[in-house]
């Protein structure tokens, strides 16, 4: 009983060694643990938006079903195109595997950025990976041709 007394004063006798190599770290090392900190911070703040496509994968055997076309392509399917996949009955089942509504999982895009900025600008911040490339690379080659055509006017 007299050594657990002990313990406690020798423990906070001693100072943290974290505190003792923090103060033999040179100024260019705790800049540098700084900005990573800084870094840090910035990367939790980044929160993706999700954007629905949608369509709901099966998990069992890949196959999509997508609001737009609905399952009356497949053989038995009653859904009608237009209906939202929150609406199918509860007993629905997956045509091809016949696995449950809950073995299907919503396909979302990713938007990149953060989402604080979405609103910014002129809705491109809004925008998917795919559609900004299009318009970068579509303006591009559109830019590209309209300088050839000049040629073709001589």
């Amino acid at each position: 009983m007299r050594m657990a007394e002990e313990m406690p004063q020798t423990a906070s006798a001693e100072a943290d060694p974290m505190d003792e190599a923090m103060e033999e770290l040179d100024e260019d090392t705790l800049l540098a643990m700084e900005k990573s900190r800084r870094a840090d911070e910035l990367r939790a703040q980044e929160v993706f938006m999700k954007k629905s496509t949608g369509i709901h994968k099966c998990t069992n055997c890949d196959w999509e079903f997508d609001v737009t076309k609905g399952d009356s392509m497949m053989i038995g399917g009653m859904v009608k195109a237009g209906t939202e996949f929150s609406e199918l009955p509860a007993d629905w089942r997956c045509p091809v595997c016949r696995a449950s509504k809950d073995a299907f999982e919503e396909v979302v895009e990713e938007i990149p950025g953060f989402e604080v900025n979405q609103g910014y600008g002129f809705g491109t911040n809004a925008w998917t990976a795919g559609q900004k490339n299009l318009a970068v690379f579509g303006g591009l080659g559109f830019f590209f041709v309209l300088f050839l055509s000049g040629y073709a006017m001589s």
